[in-house]
């Protein structure tokens, strides 16, 4: 008899003790796979897939969509202190349409432009039914300097970059029919559909931050990630979580679940020494970016929020997850 299993455990039971070779100096498990790239460099590398009805409404503008699918795999590399180099596309087609095909490229090509990462190669299939897109991105980083997962600390400041939560307040404006005045909704919008990786942050962390994770599944799953891969537990002011005024306006419930479990943000969310904050500060200028400190690292595991009257809600660290019913 099968038995029911989320996502994250098929990939513990079936793929993480895959044996490796020396090339491969961090596989499974975090942002980006580490590779031997020589001398004083490691190549990350990471692979996102986007499935059309479960990653994507239909109705998405294909340009908008061919941003996102490299965007989300820059995320990645931002996460880990990586520079882009170069990307592999695997897109899978129900039939050819030349003008989607045309302004898809057009918005990923753009993208990777922009952050000097070029199309490499890749593959290109027929599906039965639906768009699947597979984006395999390598970037490259000093030896030693990548930001992981397991670093963190007892005693870290907790920082996220940007604002939480706009992603998936857009998929709701979409999806749920919530209400926003124009300019409103077309900012959050554009946050969903076009997220932009936070790979300058990212690089000007490298020797600040002890760990890092780009938030692309919930501010609560992402951060259970590094503390089960540090060992460690956190607490989180919501008082200090930064949030767009048009998620402010909303109601409490969908603002805890736009940022704790919504996901779609794609900043990068980190701990430091509280030793470091000058260094974190430096970095959010050098980037161009907003950083803020919204709690701490301890000792004891588990994620707790402190609420804005001081009182503590124990909450599950746990992401988005493809397989858990």
């Amino acid at each position: 008899m099968s038995r029911t299993s989320g996502e994250f455990e098929l990939i513990a039971r079936y793929f993480a003790g895959a044996a490796r070779n020396d090339a491969v100096e961090l596989g499974i498990g975090d942002d980006c796979a580490l590779i031997d790239a020589g001398p004083g460099r490691q190549w990350a590398v990471t692979t996102d897939m986007l499935v059309e009805g479960v990653h994507f409404l239909s109705e998405v503008a294909p340009e908008a969509l061919g941003h996102k699918a490299l965007a989300v795999n820059l995320s990645d590399l931002a996460a880990c202190g990586a520079q882009p180099r170069c990307y592999f596309l695997a897109i899978a087609l129900p039939s050819v349409d030349e003008t989607w095909l045309s302004d898809f490229t057009r918005g990923m090509l753009a993208l990777g432009d922009h952050f000097g990462c070029s199309l490499a190669g890749g593959d290109t299939t027929r599906s039965r039914e639906g768009v699947t897109i597979s984006i395999t991105a390598l970037g490259e980083v000093p030896r030693g300097r990548a930001l992981l997962r397991s670093g963190a600390r007892a005693g870290d400041d907790l920082w996220v970059s940007g604002h939480l939560g706009d992603g998936a307040l857009g998929l709701a404006l979409l999806r749920d029919g919530v209400v926003l005045p124009p300019a409103e909704r077309s900012a959050v919008i554009e946050r969903l559909e076009r997220p932009v990786p936070r790979v300058a942050l990212g690089i000007a962390l490298r020797g600040v931050a002890r760990s890092a994770i780009d938030v692309s599944d919930g501010l609560a799953g992402d951060l259970g990630h590094i503390l089960e891969r540090s060992g460690v537990g956190a607490r989180v002011e919501w008082r200090e979580v930064p949030m767009s005024s048009a998620l402010r306006r909303m109601p409490p419930d969908l603002q805890r679940r736009c940022v704790l479990a919504g996901g779609d943000d794609y900043e990068l969310l980190f701990t430091a020494d509280p030793a470091m904050r000058d260094g974190v500060l430096d970095a959010g200028r050098a980037a161009e970016l907003a950083v803020t400190r919204i709690g701490n690292i301890v000792a004891e595991g588990g994620l707790t929020l402190i609420e804005e009257d001081g009182r503590r809600v124990d909450i599950e660290p746990r992401a988005f997850d493809h397989f858990r019913p």
